[in-house]
């Protein structure tokens, strides 16, 4: 229930910006056509799903992203970040009902590259896959340090000048594969959405 809730308010704040792009009544053409390499910074933030939301609450991180032309509206995307995935405090896990596990957060370094493609004005699609280091491995019962990771994504990119800066917004599902062999929970995946500024 909680996990539907805090997803609900991510898609909410997505459709807000999403609005809001459409309010926008001017475009530039170098948000959508190969006019030059643009660049952003942006703020992570995300909702774990599946049996990673049982040890852990939710992430907060930020990233950096090349966006670069090679074809009308289809860009490729280089994106690095840092992710902190905060750990639950489990009641009752062993020792007894009273007894409680508090599990460390997740650090983890993704490095990512895909495509980034604009159907319509503003509006895109985009999928990343890459590799995402596991910086603090030692906390955890796991046998590797690095795992791939694939994101999809939606969002909308919409200028707020005229010297070409903008707004990105978008949502995506992130996931990995098992940084230990033994434990399919070992997988990291979540519903999340980056705010970022780009120039």
């Amino acid at each position: 229930m909680k996990n539907a809730l805090k997803i609900t308010t991510l898609a909410l704040a997505f459709a807000g910006l999403s609005f809001a792009a459409k309010a926008q009544t001017s475009t530039t053409t170098s948000t959508t056509t190969s006019g030059g390499i643009r660049y952003s910074i942006g703020v992570d933030a995300g909702v774990p799903t599946g049996k990673f939301n049982d040890a852990f609450k939710w992430n907060l991180g930020g990233s950096v992203q090349a966006d670069i032309p090679v074809a009308n509206q289809l860009f490729v995307t280089i994106n690095a970040g840092y992710n902190n995935v905060f750990g639950e405090t489990i009641t009752g896990l062993v020792g007894g009902p009273s007894s409680t596990v508090e599990v460390p957060n997740l650090q983890l370094l993704p490095v990512k590259a895909g495509l980034k493609f604009f159907p319509v004005a503003n509006f895109y699609i985009q999928g990343e896959a890459g590799a995402a280091f596991l910086l603090n491995k030692s906390d955890f019962y796991n046998d590797k340090s690095v795992a791939f990771v694939y994101a999809p994504q939606i969002g909308v990119q919409f200028p707020v000048s005229a010297n070409g800066n903008f707004i990105d917004a978008g949502i995506r599902y992130e996931g990995t594969t098992k940084y230990s062999s033994a434990f399919d929970a070992s997988k990291v995946n979540f519903v999340g959405v980056r705010l970022a500024y780009g120039f």
